[in-house]
């Protein structure tokens, strides 16, 4: 496992649908020590508390996965000590997160009590302004990305056959057959639901590193049409079956569809690329899906594909610049509130959940 990557996923996803939240995927409460939901808005601290933690836990020697937040993926939404079975989570809207097993597993951390609501009166009306041109930034990116994946199904549509969805079944099993044999154990793996990448304000992005932080061996799919799927589905399903844990990714823009697999206990991941996004390491193996689908019904449509998959580009290029907008409005209600926010209590109040966390065993 690599040392100089951290290991980074998006539990959130702006897609067609609006936000698409897997958040219930965290941690397990029902085996969890501790999870942390804090609670507070823009500017008071939540994304810098997490990195406090974080920090003291990869000093002491712990594995920390790290969830980015899909509207700001320099901001955490999350923090997962795996070892520990501890989390700390931003459990404010769009992701609001309530306790399962109150004080017994979570209990709230509330930093909106370091706000100076006197001092704040003073910038009431530019806070609100802002409130409302953020949500309405969003909702275009949604209608956007709503677009864009409409066509980008048609395509899928297009191409997907019986005899391409048979090639594809022949070719997981024979992967599994050779780099997944079932184990000994008898008992079936188990599966978690992650974000390996997301439409934000930079753009999309999508975390290959964590990937191979995880992994020695990488399978890249060169997808340009969206034909991954059924291959994935089938490979996750083998993989649980033999006994192996995995990390579902699904795709933001068709989170019902897996678009990367990891499975790291077997140094094994399957990650798909594109032309937007290429896979920039060196794969083991790079299957280039496209060679896979009727070749003749390619090159018939092959024009409208191209055209489709253009205009398709244009729209999640809209919705990114959207969330730009909605990202710069942010910034400026942040602007307004850290003026009025005691930061020093929240920094003691990070060291009080790190002293708790790293005595957990």
């Amino acid at each position: 496992m690599s040392q100089t990557y951290q290991i980074q996923y998006f539990l959130g996803a702006n897609s067609p649908q609006g936000f698409y939240s897997l958040y219930d995927q965290l941690l397990p409460p029902e085996t969890a020590n501790a999870i942390y939901i804090i609670k507070g808005g823009p500017g008071c601290g939540k994304s810098t508390l997490m990195r406090q933690v974080a920090a003291r836990a990869a000093q002491a020697g712990e594995t920390v996965e790290y969830i980015l937040c899909s509207g700001d993926p320099d901001s955490l939404d999350g923090v997962v000590l795996p070892r520990l079975k501890a989390a700390l989570v931003d459990g404010t809207a769009p992701h609001v997160i309530e306790p399962k097993y109150p004080g017994v597993v979570e209990q709230y951390v509330n930093l909106g009590v370091c706000y100076d609501r006197e001092g704040l009166q003073a910038v009431r009306e530019e806070l609100q302004g802002c409130m409302r041109g953020y949500k309405e930034h969003y909702q275009r990116a949604y209608r956007c990305l709503g677009a864009a994946a409409e066509i980008r199904e048609d395509v899928r549509d297009t191409l997907m056959t019986e005899e391409l969805e048979a090639k594809l079944a022949k070719r997981a099993r024979g992967i599994l057959s050779r780099e997944l044999k079932p184990r000994k154990t008898g008992e079936a793996g188990a599966v978690k639901q992650r974000f390996l990448g997301a439409v934000t304000h930079k753009g999309v992005l999508t975390l290959y590193g964590t990937a191979s932080a995880q992994c020695t061996r990488i399978y890249e799919l060169s997808d340009r049409y969206g034909l991954a799927h059924p291959l994935l589905a089938r490979l996750l399903s083998g993989a649980v079956l033999g006994g192996y844990d995995v990390v579902a990714c699904p795709d933001p823009m068709a989170p019902e569809r897996l678009a990367h697999l990891l499975v790291p206990e077997a140094g094994l991941a399957f990650v798909t690329s594109t032309p937007a996004q290429p896979y920039p390491g060196r794969a083991c193996r790079r299957l280039r899906l496209e060679t896979m689908a009727d070749q003749d019904l390619l090159r018939r449509c092959r024009p409208r594909l191209r055209f489709a998959l253009k205009v398709s580009a244009a729209l999640v290029e809209e919705a990114v610049d959207s969330l730009a907008q909605a990202k710069a409005m942010h910034d400026e209600l942040e602007g307004l509130y850290h003026p009025y926010m005691d930061f020093g209590r929240g920094a003691l109040e990070g060291e009080r959940i790190a002293g708790e966390i790293l005595v957990l065993t």
